[in-house]
């Protein structure tokens, strides 16, 4: 069964990649054409959210900077502490939502600090694939359709995020504690 599997994810993405071009032509899609109108579609997309995107980053390095994040974690870490939480993956709660690449990147320290195989790593871990990034999607995909009223949104988005987190601790510390 593992070497069936392998197979197939091993070919999945080129069968894929082969078939829907094929398809397109035997449908006579003018393939080449549509995907020169994409790619244009997709490189005004790209620029008409570039504002979005930097008024975000300036928001997330504004945040890490000013020691925001750290004072949060500072007057959270009783609370942590006394259900048993490590307190280092708490600033995953505040990037993940944010940001993937500085999420991904605090979980990378944090699995060199402290190892894989550690508590702290595996929570990170789990929570890394049990969150999205919400506030970033939310910009950019509202961003690029004119979406201006998000707000339901946001809240369902967060609250997932919220859940995520939660659920990635709760289980990490059943089974790995």
């Amino acid at each position: 069964m593992y070497a069936f599997l392998t197979t197939i994810s091993t070919w999945a993405i080129p069968a894929i990649i082969v078939f829907i071009p094929l398809y397109a032509y035997m449908k006579r899609v003018p393939v080449y054409e549509s995907f020169v109108e994409g790619a244009k579609d997709g490189f005004q997309t790209s620029i008409n959210i570039i504002p979005t995107l930097v008024g975000m980053m300036v928001a997330i390095s504004v945040f890490r900077a000013s020691g925001a994040m750290d004072w949060l974690v500072g007057l959270m870490r009783p609370l942590l502490d006394w259900f048993g939480i490590p307190s280092e993956v708490m600033p995953l709660a505040f990037l993940r939502p944010i940001t993937g690449a500085g999420s991904l990147a605090f979980t990378t320290d944090l699995i060199k600090t402290y190892g894989p195989d550690s508590l702290i790593g595996r929570i990170a871990s789990t929570i890394q694939g049990s969150t999205d990034t919400t506030l970033y999607v939310l910009t950019v995909y509202f961003g690029a359709i004119g979406i201006r009223k998000g707000r339901y949104a946001l809240k369902v988005g967060l609250f997932s995020d919220i859940v995520g987190f939660v659920a990635a601790i709760i289980i990490c510390m059943l089974i790995f504690v």
